[in-house]
């Protein structure tokens, strides 16, 4: 289906074909025709950071960020799916146009800035929701909350979400709000872990229940700012890292019209980039921190070397725009494929 409503959805502007997609698929699940839609593949049960998921293939931050089509994405067939990110207070993001499609090179660009209708909102759709997946909710900080007051933000967000979240996410990679990756630097990085992991260890006492909690980096950062990421990360005890969140490197897109947009790239141009991440903090955290890989994946063999890269889950978004909800399903598979193929010796 999605083969012949592609070439009209991209007729329109990105964003506008963005809100029309997710309308269309509520519209789909409530007229219980998303069989039409995606056709969900065998299961591939997988275990990470102390959840069972039902396959390994997920649906990536940002896609959904107030949680408002919850049932609508959970009957695609994803393993799991992630929300947000989501600020403390709405926020209206950056002004349009700021999402890009470059199709030639299955690629997007965009430069959203944390639009969402605040936390209060995500928490109120996802209570609402019949979804009863496995659900990540990613948080950040408003546009203009002071990197010096920003695990206020975080915290707000971490006790709010606690209860209604699987998982949750911390996002301090976003290329789209100014200074946010400067999170990123070491004794930086490591204060502000140790504030929220301290919240999570006393909101799991105070609601008998431990929800993990992992941090999405980013693709650009230097091998030693892996070193040293990687070794907080070890040492605070953080349950997961994701990699990655998109790249400022244009580089492999400067040919395209649209390749000198300010924005996060993401699509076929990050998979090599966001696989090498993988592959460099597995060897560097060695089995005890989970990896989700993102980034780039456009057909099953992708999404299957992220996992033979070192990644215990993967998670889609810009394939999704180019592939459609199919993708799913042959990411599973193929997964499933490989690792029948492993087992057989």
């Amino acid at each position: 289906m999605y083969d012949w409503i592609r070439p009209l959805l991209f007729k329109l502007d990105a964003e506008t074909a963005h809100g029309l997609t997710l309308y269309g698929l509520d519209v789909a699940y409530r007229s219980e025709l998303s069989r039409f839609v995606a056709t969900p593949a065998q299961g591939v049960p997988t275990e990470a950071f102390g959840l069972q998921f039902p396959n390994p293939v997920g649906l990536a931050a940002g896609l959904d960020k107030n949680a408002a089509h919850l049932d609508a994405l959970g009957a695609l067939g994803f393993g799991f799916i992630e929300v947000g990110t989501v600020t403390p207070r709405p926020q209206m993001g950056n002004e349009r146009p700021r999402l890009f499609r470059l199709p030639r090179h299955e690629a997007i660009i965009n430069r959203m800035g944390f639009n969402n209708e605040g936390v209060d909102a995500l928490v109120r759709n996802v209570a609402g929701s019949s979804y009863r997946g496995v659900l990540g909710i990613n948080i950040g900080k408003n546009k203009d909350t002071p990197n010096d007051k920003a695990v206020d933000d975080y915290l707000f967000c971490l006790e709010r979400v606690y209860a209604h979240a699987s998982y949750i996410t911390v996002n301090i990679s976003s290329p789209n709000t100014k200074g946010l990756r400067d999170l990123q630097e070491e004794a930086t990085l490591r204060r502000f872990i140790e504030t929220l992991r301290q919240a999570q260890e006393r909101l799991g006492s105070q609601q008998g229940a431990r929800k993990p909690m992992l941090l999405k980096i980013a693709p650009d950062l230097t091998e030693a700012e892996l070193d040293s990421i990687a070794e907080v990360l070890l040492a605070v005890g953080v349950d997961g890292v994701v990699c990655t969140n998109t790249t400022i490197d244009h580089g492999a897109v400067a040919d395209d019209p649209l390749g000198g947009e300010i924005g996060g790239l993401s699509g076929r141009p990050l998979l090599a980039k966001s696989t090498h991440v993988v592959q460099g903090m597995r060897r560097r955290l060695g089995d005890r921190i989970a990896i989700v890989g993102v980034g780039g994946i456009l057909e099953g063999g992708d999404a299957a070397d992220k996992l033979d890269a070192g990644a215990s889950l993967v998670q889609l978004y810009s394939g999704l725009i180019y592939r459609g909800p199919a993708l799913i399903a042959e990411c599973v598979n193929e997964i499933r494929r490989r690792q029948e193929q492993h087992d057989a010796g």
